[in-house]
């Protein structure tokens, strides 16, 4: 169990689909990831902690069984069933001894055989568009998100601490902007796939709007994850582009 008092969110993955580096690609910044394993970009995740509990937030990674004990995780909290963040889940429902609740969205559909296999994860546990709830003492908002699946980001509050964790989506409804600007998150963690485009890309935030939204917000601090190889090879290019309230994400960040 974590040994960290307070809220402590870390980014396990900040890549899409296809990761960093892309699977024979030479771009700039598929070759720095393969010359240095610290450039890489895994399946977007992130692990939240607040010295009582551990909350898995996307399952996409593929060695779950290693970076987590037995009983070292109190929930999995899921943000959609596309596979990149559901795959670490396949082999993991095989264990033994324990059951690891798994909440998320009501997506009848799941991924593959999810829900027909589940083993020892318990899929009984739905998150509804702000409907809020209760992980020990951390205060969860579950808030709709654009996507070509039913997808949530989720809002995260304990002890005056607010973390956004918003991944995937192209764009936000105004009901969330609104939601956010009230709530003033610490950390605004959102997905920004892409290099700055005239209009949104579907499924997902370019750079353009990404700005946008951290404006219309105003968090303390906007963080990228999420992100695309051509959207590094961007930021590469143009390394003063981003306001100081606005950071790249990557693998290992902890956000407190």
């Amino acid at each position: 169990m974590p040994t960290v008092d307070g809220l402590r969110l870390q980014l396990l993955g900040t890549g899409n689909a296809a990761g960093l580096p892309v699977y024979g690609c030479h771009c700039t910044a598929c070759e720095r990831a393969r010359a240095d394993d610290r450039l890489r970009r895994r399946p977007c995740s992130a692990l939240l902690s607040n010295g009582e509990q551990q909350v898995l937030l996307d399952a996409g990674l593929m060695d779950l069984a290693e970076r987590f004990p037995l009983g070292s995780l109190s929930h999995i909290l899921l943000t959609h069933y596309h596979p990149d963040h559901v795959q670490g889940l396949f082999p993991l429902r095989w264990g033994k001894n324990t059951r690891i609740p798994v909440i998320s969205p009501d997506d009848a559909e799941g991924c593959a055989d999810l829900y027909k296999h589940p083993g020892i994860l318990d899929f009984s546990q739905r998150a509804y568009p702000f409907r809020r709830f209760r992980l020990g003492g951390v205060h969860v908002t579950p808030l709709p998100l654009n996507h070509s699946k039913l997808t949530l980001g989720y809002c995260l509050e304990q002890g005056g601490k607010v973390f956004a964790y918003l991944t995937d989506t192209a764009g936000l409804q105004t009901e969330v902007q609104d939601f956010l600007h009230a709530a003033q998150p610490d950390y605004l963690v959102m997905d920004c796939s892409f290099p700055p485009a005239t209009a949104t890309p579907r499924g997902h935030n370019d750079l353009n709007t990404l700005l946008a939204l951290h404006e219309s917000i105003q968090p303390k601090q906007t963080v990228l994850t999420h992100l695309d190889h051509t959207l590094d090879v961007w930021l590469l290019e143009n390394p003063a582009a981003l306001p100081e309230s606005v950071r790249v994400g990557f693998d290992g960040m902890v956000l407190a």
